[in-house]
């Protein structure tokens, strides 16, 4: 019996979904909880409705449009790699055309949301722009991608801070650097599950660049991202909650640690997509900080 074939808006939609990693929710809260942070920061506790929506939202298209960008530049290499062949672009499922222009459908929604800030969070915004269509490009030329990343991530923290007090204080600085930290430490360990293949390909990445260093890297990377942060909430004159959190952040860094020691490629994913509890933790730590401190 012949089974008939989805019809085709379900499966374009299917494939738009794969695009931007919609079944895959860490990547955007990897970005989300950072930003979060900045906001309840910025407003000394609950931001309000508004600038909340705003920015959950433009978090969740922005990195979805970075997805597509990032496959479109990414095709000729995902091809090679067995952890990526399968993608919707690099499999020829959808063309270059059509995944741009999802890309800059939900780029246009998402700047749609900022538009109903104030002008100079605008004004940022087409820096977070401009960084996360250069970041993939970065692979080809740059030691170090994930720093670039790492600033392209970041974007929200100062955008948060504008759009709260229309001011980006030293606080928000440190937040930033703590949060390049985190990315470096988190996509080392994601580099690390690729590093055969992309030795292969000629790509760049910080788990090749630091060679045999890679583990210490990573931990000296959290060891930033943890520092950082307390000085944040130091100068925010946050207390115990907050403390709390960050403590248990720089457990769960010690845990990625101790999973990444052999290389072993599952183990190395594995601490990857475990770094959304950290930003989380530290948010909730937070939140109680502001609630009930």
């Amino acid at each position: 019996m012949n089974i008939p074939s989805l019809p085709l808006p379900v499966s374009r939609l299917s494939l738009y979904l794969d695009l931007i990693r919609w079944n895959r929710p860490q990547g955007w809260l990897l970005l989300l909880w950072p930003t979060l942070s900045a906001l309840w920061l910025a407003a000394g506790g609950f931001p309000g409705w508004h600038l909340l929506l705003v920015f959950t939202l433009g978090t969740i298209l922005m990195r979805s449009a970075g997805c597509a960008v990032n496959d479109v530049a990414d095709k000729d290499f995902d091809r090679h790699v067995q952890r990526t062949a399968q993608r919707p672009v690099t499999s020829g499922r959808l063309s270059v055309k059509e995944a741009l222009a999802v890309g800059a459908v939900l780029a246009l929604a998402s700047f749609g949301l900022v538009l109903t800030t104030n002008p100079l969070t605008i004004a940022w915004s087409f820096g977070a722009l401009g960084v996360t269509v250069l970041y993939p490009f970065t692979k080809r030329f740059f030691s170090m991608p994930q720093a670039v990343l790492g600033v392209a991530f970041s974007f929200g923290i100062p955008m948060a801070y504008t759009a709260t007090r229309g001011t980006v204080p030293a606080e928000a600085w440190w937040l930033v650097l703590g949060n390049l930290g985190w990315v470096l430490a988190y996509d080392t360990e994601y580099a690390m599950v690729d590093r055969n293949d992309d030795l292969k390909i000629g790509m760049r990445t910080s788990a090749i660049t630091l060679g045999r260093f890679d583990v210490v890297g990573v931990m000296l990377f959290y060891t930033l991202c943890i520092a950082c942060w307390a000085m944040v909430g130091q100068a925010a004159g946050r207390g115990l909650w907050y403390f709390m959190g960050l403590a248990t952040a720089a457990a769960q860094a010690l845990w990625h640690g101790w999973l990444i020691r052999r290389r072993e490629r599952e183990d190395c994913f594995k601490a990857f997509r475990l770094n959304h509890w950290l930003g989380l933790t530290v948010f909730v730590g937070l939140g109680l900080d502001c609630a009930f401190g």
